[in-house]
């Protein structure tokens, strides 16, 4: 209950001085633009969080994915074929298969779900 609390706390103060950008969901880790990012592995909890925190926008371009991520999320991630790019100071959600699918191969969210993925944060610093 605390940390909703302390979420909810910083989510207004970053309202009041307009520096909130959402987090944007990716189907794949990929840098949008040229810069400067750190890329580093996140639980689902961590994800959660992150989402409750700033928002999000989804850049999801794959059914199956935005499935997944609406599941583990818990929460409504559309399919968003769009092209986005990534702010300086904004964070990133990618989904990141354990293995790479054969080429022209679409999976299902079950057969994402069967292989295996990890969630990566990539904040873009520059």
């Amino acid at each position: 209950m605390e940390d909703i609390r302390a979420c909810e706390e910083l989510q207004e103060l970053l309202l009041l001085d307009g520096s909130q950008l959402p987090v944007v969901l990716f189907n794949g880790p990929i840098c949008t633009t040229a810069g400067l990012y750190r890329v580093t592995d996140i639980d689902v909890d961590e994800a959660r969080l992150l989402i409750s925190i700033y928002g999000f926008e989804s850049a999801v371009g794959h059914e199956a994915s935005a499935q997944v991520f609406s599941s583990i999320l818990e929460t409504d991630v559309p399919m968003n074929r769009i092209e986005y790019v990534q702010k300086v100071g904004q964070k990133a959600i990618a989904l990141k298969l354990k293995i790479r699918p054969e080429e022209g191969r679409i999976l299902s969210a079950s057969e994402m779900f069967q292989i295996g993925f990890v969630l990566q944060l990539m904040e873009r610093l520059e």
